[in-house]
């Protein structure tokens, strides 16, 4: 495998998530000033067709590219007409934050997940949902079709490929998954591997699964996210991702990072090729050789690497496989003169 950079795009701002049109001449990204951005891959230039009241923290195309949905931490989904340059829906899907949205790939489904971290004992338990914590709407209309009860904070989401099924994570390692058509809850179990209790500075939990993918089958589970810290803060824990088979009953943990193959820091992004032959996750590196790891998608073992030395928020794969295009944040730059440099970017790799 090759990879080569062959553009980088600065925004003004963190990239949090990102989309692009089928074509892949047009790129769509939710970034921290709450501002939807529209990216010309070719000139590099940039429009802004809508803005949340906070971070924005998601976005998604419809399949025919006319419609982008994005998610805040204002609690919003806002629909975005892309062609009018005008923002024609919004809907508050949550009294907290909006932590992850999706959309199924036939656009009939979107989700949005969210969920504070209170205490609910003396033990640092999460205490219950004040709202259900994942919710399904009607890509549409707007229209809130499911409520999902959860443990919050539920950080991550995900739709089947076959759009029939939706599964979310949350901090203390809980996946859940349900059925779209009759809001049955089909699965649910628990790994630790992603969640820490704080020894050292501060006692409570953190982590968590903040990336979810089903296989192209929809058969298995992807999760990614850090393994287990004693000092919470340190952002170390071992870069992680399991595969499991979510249809068994007791769900089988099939596979997860080969030893040898991993460094630490927190993984924010899984996504398959289109071609299916492998998958890649990505985030912030702590101490280790990579953040974007590509992985064989029968084998599990780590196939490629890259460094990009900076923290990736979002991975997407053009629809031929031929680019990668990677959501990027640099550390917020010191303000000069009243003003900040650029610290977003989208980074466009060729693949072969």
């Amino acid at each position: 495998m090759k990879t080569e950079l062959v553009k980088d795009i600065k925004l003004p701002t963190a990239v949090l998530s990102l989309d692009a049109t089928s074509d892949g001449k047009l790129l769509y990204a939710s970034c921290l000033d709450g501002g939807i951005y529209e990216i010309n891959v070719e000139s590099g230039d940039l429009e802004v067709i809508g803005n949340h009241e906070s971070y924005a923290s998601g976005i998604s195309l419809s399949p025919n590219g006319a419609t982008a949905i994005s998610a805040g931490y204002d609690g919003a989904l806002h629909w975005h007409d892309i062609a009018a340059r005008k923002t024609v829906r919004k809907v508050s899907a949550h009294k907290f934050w909006s932590w992850q949205m999706a959309a199924s790939r036939d656009g009939e489904w979107v989700a949005s997940v969210t969920g504070q971290y209170l205490a609910g004992g003396y033990k640092y338990e999460p205490a219950l949902e004040q709202e259900p914590s994942v919710k399904v709407f009607k890509a549409r209309t707007g229209e809130l079709i499911h409520g999902f009860s959860h443990v919050p904070p539920v950080l991550s989401v995900a739709f089947s490929p076959d759009n029939r099924v939706i599964a979310a994570g949350n901090m203390m390692g809980e996946v859940r998954v349900w059925d779209l058509a009759s809001g049955q809850q089909l699965s649910a179990w628990t790994t630790p591997n992603f969640t820490s209790w704080g020894i050292i500075k501060s006692h409570h939990y953190i982590g968590g699964i903040f990336a979810l993918s089903f296989t192209p089958d929809s058969n298995q589970l992807l999760a990614g996210g850090m393994g287990p810290m004693r000092d919470p803060m340190a952002g170390n824990g071992k870069q992680t991702w399991q595969r499991f088979a979510w249809r068994e009953n007791p769900v089988k943990k099939l596979d997860e990072i080969h030893e040898g193959e991993h460094g630490n820091g927190l993984m924010e992004t899984l996504a398959f090729h289109p071609a299916s032959s492998y998958f890649i996750m990505a985030g912030r590196l702590a101490q280790g050789k990579w953040n974007i790891g590509f992985f064989d998608a029968q084998t599990g073992a780590l196939v490629h690497s890259l460094d990009v030395k900076n923290r990736v928020t979002k991975a997407v794969f053009s629809s031929d496989g031929g680019r990668l295009f990677l959501g990027i944040t640099l550390s917020q730059p010191k303000p000069k003169d009243g003003k900040f440099a650029d610290f977003g970017r989208i980074a466009i790799y060729s693949l072969t």
